[in-house]
C-alpha cells in the first residue's frame, strides 16, 4: 500500500485465528499458519502490510519487539530427546540473538540431511545434550518449530561425553569431530555417531563454556 499501502492494527492474543492463508498471505513474525489459518504466536498489534501481491501479517509485542524464529532463520538448539522418526530440542539462539522465552523444535527425519535421507538413524546422529545448528522450516503451533540440518553447514557444533550424560553433575566434556559423521571423547577416547556441522569450533572447550549460559 505505499501510501495506500498503510498497516491496519488491531489487539490480538496468542494462539488466536487472523486471517486465512492463501498463497498471497505470508504469514510473518509473531504468526505461524495451521490448517489453512494464520495465527498470532504473542500477545499484541496485528499489522498486516502489502507488498505487489502479497499481504504480510505479522504481530508486534505489546512490550516491543519480541525475537521470534521466523522461516529462513538459523537457530542455536539443545537436543532434549531422540526417538524413532525424529528428535526434540529447545532453541537457545537466533542466529547470535540469546532467546529469554521457550521455543521447542523438531526435527523429522527425512530432514535430518539432503542424500540417502532413508538411511538415517535418529540415534545416530543425535543425542540429548548436544548443542545443534539448524534452519527453520515453519511453525507448528504456538512456540513450536519444524527445523532442518539437511545443509552441509548445519548439524551437531558441541557433542557431550557419554560421561558427561550420564552423570548431570559431572563436568560437561566436549567431544572433538573425527570426521563429519563421528566425534570422539577426548578423555575416555569413545568415539560416537552424529550429523557433525561442516562449522565446527577449533576449539570444542571454547564453545563448552557458552554452556552455562543456557
Amino acid at each position: 500500500m505505499s501510501e495506500k499501502n498503510k498497516e491496519q492494527a488491531l489487539i490480538c492474543v496468542p494462539g488466536q485465528v487472523l486471517c486465512a492463508a492463501s498463497e498471497f498471505v505470508v504469514a510473518s513474525e509473531g504468526t505461524y499458519e495451521k490448517l489453512g489459518y494464520v495465527h498470532a504466536t504473542l500477545a499484541g498489534i496485528v499489522r498486516m502490510k502489502k507488498r505487489e501481491k502479497n499481504t504480510y501479517i505479522s504481530v508486534v509485542s505489546f512490550g516491543g519487539g519480541a525475537t521470534v524464529p521466523v522461516i529462513g532463520d538459523i537457530v542455536t538448539a539443545r537436543i532434549t530427546g531422540v526417538q524413532h522418526r525424529l528428535a526434540k530440542c529447545r532453541i537457545l539462539c537466533i542466529g547470535k540473538t540469546a532467546l529469554n522465552r521457550g521455543f521447542r523444535g523438531i526435527i523429522r527425519k527425512e530432514d535430518v540431511r539432503a542424500t540417502e535421507v532413508d538411511r538415517v538413524e535418529m540415534h545416530k546422529c543425535f543425542r540429548p545434550g548436544d548443542i545443534i545448528l539448524a534452519r527453520v522450516l515453519h511453525q507448528i503451533e504456538l512456540n513450536v518449530f519444524h527445523l532442518s540440518t539437511a545443509d552441509n553447514e548445519l548439524g551437531v557444533v558441541v557433542a557431550i561425553s557419554p560421561s558427561s550424560r550420564a552423570n548431570s553433575g559431572a563436568e560437561t566434556i566436549p567431544m572433538v569431530p573425527v570426521c563429519w559423521t563421528e566425534v570422539q571423547c577426548p578423555v575416555t577416547l569413545i568415539k560416537e555417531p552424529r550429523k557433525v556441522a561442516k562449522v565446527v569450533p577449533e576449539k570444542g572447550q571454547s564453545l563448552s563454556k557458552t554452556l552455562a549460559l543456557f
